[in-house]
């Protein structure tokens, strides 16, 4: 199972390579600069030409007391612990620290679609960004209960998601998600490494498990629909997203979400 999900990993990663040159035939990297001591996450890069390199960032610093204290107008949407008060606004509680923040760094760059993260994120400062992806990072992962009213998922739109998780469909070129997002859809397993240049290249893969189906569903059609194109991680997600269809993203998203955290 390891070799298998390295070698979609692999395959995921020339995709996105691929899709890269396709888009920028002579890009302009915005790649993280050279390692900073002590593991300093390297700050934002300009949002001028090209795209974000998040191969090349380095392992964040932040105050995860410092991020609580800002967290307030976050908790609005995302809840006091980080569990969303709403399906179609993601789970922050126990995500990778790498991906929150440069998440944070796409919207405040513009790079995302316009919504009420916009002006909230623009407001923010390089720290203010360590500090709040830093505290969500150190909360303990969760879920919403589920409503006594919602019925419960179908058995096998459960299994079509998971062996699409797991195995991909090769016939339509689609990878294993397990490649980057861990066989327990809980992020890389080799998210903390660093390499010899003292980058950490799968520290921004997000974990899955136990996110909303809701907010994954809209995610994956931004995805498919082109809607996010900034970062090497978007042009790997952009390749997976035009290879699925409706049923694919509503049997993904709801396996997904069944999981506990």
């Amino acid at each position: 199972m390891k070799t298998f999900g390295m070698l979609a990993l692999a395959v995921a990663m020339a995709l996105g390579a691929s899709l890269a040159g396709a888009q920028d035939p002579a890009p302009t990297q915005e790649a993280a600069p050279a390692p900073e001591p002590a593991g300093e996450a390297a700050s934002p890069p300009p949002a001028a030409t090209g795209y974000r390199d998040l191969r090349r960032i380095t392992l964040l610093q932040g105050d995860a007391a410092a991020g609580k204290a800002k967290s307030e107008l976050c908790a609005a949407c995302h809840g006091a612990a980080g569990i969303s008060i709403a399906p179609n606004f993601p789970n922050l509680a126990g995500q990778r620290a790498e991906y929150l923040y440069w998440e944070l760094v796409e919207y405040q760059s513009g790079a995302m679609p316009e919504s009420a993260m916009t002006p909230l994120a623009a407001s923010l400062s390089d720290q203010d960004m360590r500090d709040l992806a830093r505290y969500y990072a150190s909360l303990p992962a969760g879920r919403a209960p589920a409503s006594e009213e919602a019925p419960a998922p179908d058995a096998a739109l459960l299994a079509q998601g998971r062996q699409l998780f797991m195995d991909g469909e090769p016939g339509k070129g689609l990878p294993p998600c397990q490649g980057c997002h861990g066989a327990d859809a809980g992020g890389h397993p080799l998210a903390s490494r660093v390499d010899r240049e003292g980058h950490a290249p799968w520290a921004a893969y997000p974990a899955l498990r136990g996110q909303n189906a809701i907010y994954l569903q809209l995610r994956l059609n931004a995805f498919r629909t082109g809607q996010l194109h900034h970062s090497t991680n978007d042009f790997v997600m952009a390749g997976v997203g035009q290879r699925l269809d409706d049923d694919a993203i509503s049997a993904l998203s709801a396996w997904l979400a069944a999981q506990g955290p």
